[in-house]
């Protein structure tokens, strides 16, 4: 193998969903081990001559098809659209109109989809029985994946994008919601992003807890910034969640089993305040961008959240802590046609890479094992 190149895009993966192979059908294929195929197609390593060649032969193609040296077809002009709002974001959704390639800044309200979704089916009047308005493949390419953190959508786009037959749901929930659905069976995959405490995974302890022996992986997904969402200039000068307690200060809470929720209990332990001294403790609300959005209208002071919602609203941030979310998948469900797609959509170098450009993210954890349950 050789070292990684990142002027080199790797298309093997591509072609192996063609193929309908998996990772271990590919190495047995080439004569090489699955790790070897999992190292290429993340992006981690470049085959020797003799793999690429081999690689080739089974794929009936050309090396050169396979890894493409970025250059020319990888750069072209763009006209970028002003989204307005200053800064402009560096996510772009891309179009052509006619001959000219058009960039959507991906910033402030347009980063956050706002629309009616179409049903799948409808509820009869029993309430114990649904009109299916979509076709069964469909449904059986369909995984649920519940969590809250936002970038899930960005990993479900890039899973239709490979697989265009497959789909994720994505319904926001906290990091114990989310464990108590999967154990309840009614949800695919789980996100959790509890903080660690000492050299305890906070997220691999809940999740054995909450599964109860059930066996299965922990992925890591995402490293977040957490912290307090305020005004913009932060008028009120809050540096810390101490600041909090004072009189002024309107507060928005999450509800309780929210990670945030946690994370502000263990910093207020800490700082030796009381929770009811701070004004709004016990006014809670659901989701990051609820709470984002009570800042906007100067209904509260400061809310917890992340930095990238604060950002979308154009709010000003107050750092905290930095949390990373994982992904919690049974054994039973890795075996889901679409689980297979997630698992290998997180070792791409692409996803990491747009993950890594997502204000208060990084990809450094992105696909990595982090336990087995």
């Amino acid at each position: 193998m050789g070292r990684k190149d990142d002027t080199v895009t790797c298309n093997v993966k591509e072609f192996r969903f063609k193929k309908g192979w998996s990772q271990q059908e590919l190495a047995k294929a080439v004569d090489v081990k699955r790790q070897a195929i999992y190292d290429i197609e993340s992006g981690r390593y470049l085959p020797n001559t003799a793999i690429a060649l081999r690689l080739a032969r089974v794929f009936g193609c050309r090396v050169e098809d396979l890894f493409v040296e970025q250059g020319s077809t990888e750069v072209e002009p763009v006209h970028v659209i002003d989204g307005g709002g200053g800064k402009q974001s560096t996510r772009l959704s891309l179009g052509r109109v006619r001959e000219r390639l058009i960039g959507l800044p991906l910033q402030g309200p347009e980063s956050i989809p706002f629309g009616l979704r179409s049903a799948d089916g409808l509820l009869n009047p029993d309430k114990k029985s649904a009109f299916i308005l979509s076709p069964s493949f469909r449904l059986e390419k369909t995984i649920i994946l519940m969590g809250c953190d936002p970038a899930f959508e960005i990993l479900g786009k890039y899973i239709t994008r490979v697989a265009p037959e497959t789909r994720v749901h994505c319904r926001f929930a906290s990091s114990h919601r989310a464990l108590n659905a999967l154990a309840d069976g009614v949800t695919h995959v789980a996100g959790t992003h509890l903080h660690n405490t000492g050299e305890v995974e906070s997220n691999v302890v809940l999740a054995k807890k909450n599964l109860s022996g059930v066996n299965g992986s922990v992925l890591g997904f995402s490293l977040l910034e957490e912290g307090l969402m305020v005004a913009r200039g932060n008028p009120l000068g809050i540096r810390n969640v101490v600041d909090l307690a004072q009189p002024m200060v309107r507060f928005v809470n999450r509800e309780p089993g929210a990670a945030l929720r946690v994370l502000l209990d263990d910093h207020l332990q800490l700082g030796g305040i009381e929770s009811g001294a701070i004004n709004g403790y016990r006014n809670e609300v659901n989701s990051h961008r609820d709470g984002a959005y009570r800042v906007a209208c100067n209904v509260a002071d400061a809310a917890l959240g992340l930095r990238a919602i604060s950002e979308a609203y154009d709010l000003g941030f107050v750092p905290i802590a930095h949390a990373r979310c994982d992904l919690v998948i049974p054994k039973d469900i890795l075996d889901h046609p679409t689980v297979k797609v997630l698992l290998d959509v997180l070792q791409s170098a692409p996803l990491r890479k747009e993950i890594d450009s997502i204000p208060g993210y990084e990809g450094g954890a992105t696909g990595k094992l982090i336990a087995e349950l």
